[in-house]
């Protein structure tokens, strides 16, 4: 249990520091780890990136995580819809949450203080309490999504194979027979993780390979759609350019959502956790500022350039409707346009089953770490794997979702971004508290550079806030 803390004013206890899982690695293994990273400050810059690449993981769950319905489903709209036009929208809003999560990798890092006691002893136990709350209730919401987007590309592939289409209540039962399959699957993978040091490396090498197959997938695709000379080059590279926003309703809430998903509240909550897990310290935060750069922002990146680029490329254009524009059919449509069904519906399907069920995996990883906080118990054991169980019930997104998400989705995607810059705000204030980091303080011109990169990122993301809520309402 966690000890019980004195009164905000005292600060006088001890926060829990670090993570249960690293008390079973090896001390020795971590040290060895820590004089590698000594070692590699002294070399050149392509030394450090091959090092680096070696030790990084846990910006790899963060672009797991974010690579989900909420992503797929942005990205397929502003191809389908907008072309290359839009190619900017993706990379900005996940630079403007890299800066913000490089800032909480200093604050875990140098204090070794867990996330959600940092923002309740230095900032308010009320902001720390929304904060997780906020988490929890984004994450069951929507968990429910990525299985509806895994079943429904499952479906697809199969009536593909096979030609079997079951209807009624046959349908039922087999949509949710794939929905237990994935729950089962994302628990077995998920429980993996507070095991041992080495669980957690399972557990992130498990989601590299997903990652790298959601990019060989989608990347098949468009290079598909390039040989058969669908491809504007010259659009898709001015794409990348901020010109244009939308501003129709359908449009701005996709533009919104975009800036939601690439960093969504829960993955906030996640993202120090990750780092205390693999037994990170002061050493490591070059490496994590690193593996945020190489392991979140390129993939991620890449896989949303590469939905907007193949939608771009066949579907833009050619009249079909914005409700025909689904992860789940999608593929059908971009394979009677133009790349052929196999490409179309099988290796685009597998991406976008990729997608869904990393995510799957990942909020069932934070709700663990969430609950455990609210309750004051430790993130290890069996009740740490009975918490990640939380999100489960959501499996029956599969059957729920077409109907609940029309009522459920905006209400609570707008909560979440509402509540993003209120964690933003904390990190802010924490990266310049003196009684939070001490002589780890950012000081002098890298301040300076700190302070306008938050400032930049939190700006931007209060007003994609103001925008959504003035057009909604």
């Amino acid at each position: 249990m966690l000890k019980p803390v004195e009164p905000l004013r005292g600060f006088r206890a001890e926060p829990p520091r670090g993570f249960p899982a690293t008390g079973e690695t090896d001390p020795g293994a971590l040290e060895e780890e820590r004089a590698l990273l000594r070692r590699l400050a002294g070399e050149g810059r392509a030394g450090r990136c091959r090092g680096y690449l070696r030790l990084s993981g846990p910006g790899w769950l963060q672009s797991a995580f974010t690579l989900g319905s909420g992503s797929a489903v942005a990205s397929l709209y502003l191809g389908a819809h907008y072309g290359y036009e839009l190619l900017w929208v993706q990379p900005l809003a996940m630079i403007v949450g890299i800066f913000m999560l490089m800032a909480a990798s200093h604050q875990t890092l140098s204090t070794g203080i867990r996330p959600f006691e940092a923002m309740r002893r230095f900032i308010h136990p009320g902001l720390a309490w929304a904060w997780a709350i906020a988490t929890l209730v984004a994450t069951f919401v929507f968990h429910l999504p990525q299985y509806a987007l895994a079943a429904g590309v499952t479906e697809d592939m199969i009536a593909a194979a096979t030609g079997w289409q079951p209807t009624g209540a046959l349908r039922t039962l087999f949509l949710l027979g794939i929905g237990l399959v994935l729950a089962a699957v994302s628990t077995l993978i998920t429980w993996n993780y507070g095991r041992s040091l080495r669980g957690i490396r399972i557990y992130e090498r498990t989601l590299k390979v997903l990652v790298g197959m959601i990019i060989i997938a989608f990347f098949a695709v468009v290079a598909r759609g390039a040989f058969a000379g669908r491809l504007e080059w010259g659009a898709m590279v001015t794409g990348f350019i901020p010109r244009s926003i939308p501003t129709d309703p359908a449009g701005v809430i996709k533009v919104a959502g975009a800036f939601g998903a690439a960093v969504g509240i829960n993955m906030t909550f996640l993202f120090g956790y990750t780092l205390l897990a693999r037994g990170w310290g002061r050493e490591h935060r070059p490496l994590a500022r690193f593996d945020l750069i190489t392991g979140m922002l390129l993939p991620y990146t890449i896989v949303t350039s590469l939905i907007i680029i193949a939608c771009a490329c066949t579907i833009h254009g050619t009249g079909f409707a914005p409700e025909q524009i689904l992860p789940a059919n999608v593929g059908v449509l971009i394979g009677s346009a133009g790349v052929g069904q196999t490409f179309g519906r099988f290796v685009f399907g597998l991406g976008i089953l990729g997608m869904a069920l990393s995510t799957i995996t990942l909020q069932m990883l934070v709700a663990g770490f969430a609950l455990c906080e609210i309750l004051g118990i430790e993130p290890v054991g069996w009740r740490y794997r009975l918490s990640c169980l939380l999100p489960v019930p959501a499996f029956l997104g599969v059957v729920l979702w077409k109907s609940m998400g029309t009522w459920i989705a905006l209400p609570a995607f707008t909560i979440g971004l509402i509540m993003l810059p209120i964690a933003y705000i904390g990190w802010f204030i924490l990266q310049n508290s003196e009684r939070f980091l001490g002589e780890d303080r950012p000081r002098g011109r890298s301040r300076l550079r700190w302070n306008l990169a938050l400032l930049f990122s939190l700006l931007v993301t209060l007003a994609s806030v103001v925008y959504i809520l003035v057009k909604q309402f």
